[in-house]
């Protein structure tokens, strides 16, 4: 098994792992307030957007970030929605095999195949939305993501 298909099954354990029973308006406040601490903490700048069911339910930004987040964010979110999996999953997955959004015949002004966006899933539910960061590189936002997910869902 080469390192890409290594980060390939690590990715998508992190969707199978980081799932919620359920996500209220409630849970997307504090996630996305946790988010934004662990940026402060780390001194880094992001813009953070959570939506469920075409719903927003969290967005801010840091000091630092653009309105270039903000179309980021929408790029990767697209993906998430497209593909059913993280944007980084699949930024990773078309690293892999070649392939790209334009090869899926997606435009590149509305897709964006970089980290950054998590699918928002719930158990025997599905994905019903995204949990969005930009401001670092790509594995970065991911990261970031992921590390709070984990933490959080860690204390359930």
């Amino acid at each position: 098994m080469t390192n890409d298909q290594a980060e390939l099954e690590r990715l998508l354990k992190q969707e199978q792992d980081l799932q919620f029973t359920t996500f209220t308006n409630e849970t997307a406040f504090e996630i996305g307030t946790r988010m934004i601490q662990k940026a402060q903490q780390e001194q880094k700048a992001i813009a953070v957007t959570i939506v469920r069911n075409g719903e927003l339910l969290f967005h801010t930004k840091m000091n630092g970030t653009t309105a270039d987040n903000d179309m980021w964010i929408k790029r990767k979110r697209n993906v998430v929605h497209h593909f059913g999996h993280s944007s980084y999953y699949m930024h990773v997955k078309f690293k892999v095999e070649g392939g790209s959004v334009e090869g899926a015949c997606l435009d590149p002004k509305d897709y964006a195949a970089e980290g950054g966006s998590f699918p928002l899933l719930i158990k025997n539910v599905g994905v019903v939305g995204t949990i969005s960061a930009s401001g670092l590189p790509g594995d970065q936002d991911h990261q970031m993501i992921v590390s709070v997910l984990e933490d959080y869902l860690g204390a359930q």
